[in-house]
């Protein structure tokens, strides 16, 4: 049976910092549902009630735009092995670029991952745990290396050009805050 719960506890923190894997989720108020894996070293949780994310330039910018509109997100981790474990954390977040008072406060926690686009900041209303029953196993055999080589053979210049053809507005058209 599912539990629910105004904060994020130590065991959901000893389970969140154990995976390879999370998933974020946004929508805005019509249009596409987003759901995007994340993985590297990029999730922080700063205390009970937020967390903060490093958000790496991808093919597309769909977070950003939703997150303009309502903010609303959910975070989901899975266990692949050991126990079965599904863990969601829904509240609302907001995206800060390089710059940004909230980027410098924040940065400083991550590895220098190049290609860093965003910071998110998730402020947590609930989280909620369920049997992951139905979740595989799969073994770990390591982390993707692909996202950051070709961020740093593109470079500082060529991500931002990058992200100047491709991240500036969503799937549905929707301007991100690049635009």
């Amino acid at each position: 049976m599912g539990k629910r719960y105004d904060h994020i506890s130590d065991k959901h923190i000893d389970f969140i910092i154990r995976r390879q894997l999370f998933f974020v989720a946004t929508a805005s108020a019509e249009g596409r549902i987003n759901v995007s894996p994340k993985g590297l070293d990029s999730l922080r949780i700063i205390d009970p009630n937020r967390v903060v994310w490093l958000n790496l330039t991808g093919s597309g910018n769909e977070t950003a735009t939703h997150l303009l509109e309502d903010g609303r997100m959910t975070l989901m981790f899975c266990a692949f092995e050991g126990e079965p474990k599904v863990l969601r954390l829904y509240g609302k977040a907001a995206a800060h670029r390089e710059g940004s008072e909230t980027w410098d406060a924040h940065i400083g926690r991550f590895p220098l991952l190049p290609g860093a686009r965003q910071i998110i900041i998730m402020d947590v209303e609930l989280a909620a745990s369920s049997c992951g029953f139905g979740v595989p196993l799969f073994d770990y055999v390591g982390q993707r290396e692909a996202l950051t080589e070709w961020a740093e053979k593109k470079g500082d210049k060529g991500v931002r050009a990058f992200c100047e053809k491709y991240n500036k507005r969503s799937v549905d058209g929707n301007p991100t805050d690049l635009a």
